[in-house]
């Protein structure tokens, strides 16, 4: 008898050398660099509010949230547009990867090798042929709003 094992979507990203994953269900589009407009007095992870056809949205960069080295001024990010239970955020990252679907059968715990605010934040890992994909708690990440 054949088991049924569940499929997971991810939508990946890259921040600096990191390959992550957000799950495809909390995703509401991928966008190109959009200007944003600071605040000030805001924590150093919101970089400001950017509009999305007429809907103010709060981009976070994530490199700052987990407190990777920031971005060299002249590379432009990319915003993955995060749907929350109340709105909608911006994440900014460096790369937008490919949605990849992974039997959760290889979900395994975060490794011991993610340090300070990451370990934190990082769901679990998936190993790829080539590489380590660490899915991303964006729950976690809001929780400085």
């Amino acid at each position: 008898m054949e088991i049924n094992v569940l499929e997971k979507q991810y939508c990946t990203f890259y921040l600096c050398d990191l390959f992550l994953g957000i799950e495809v269900t909390r995703v509401q589009e991928v966008l190109k660099y959009n200007e944003i407009t600071s605040v000030p007095l805001a924590p150093k992870v919101i970089c400001g509010l950017t509009n999305l056809r007429g809907q103010i949205v709060t981009a976070i960069d994530l490199r700052r949230r987990l407190e990777l080295p920031e971005r060299p001024a002249e590379d432009n990010y990319m915003n993955i547009i995060i749907k929350n239970e109340e709105s909608v955020y911006s994440f900014l990252v460096d790369k937008i990867g490919d949605v990849i679907e992974i039997s959760e059968k290889n979900f395994e715990p975060a490794p011991e090798t993610l340090k300070g605010v990451a370990r934190e934040l990082i769901k679990g890992a998936y190993k790829l042929k080539e590489s380590l994909l660490l899915i991303l708690d964006t729950h976690q990440v809001l929780n400085l709003i």
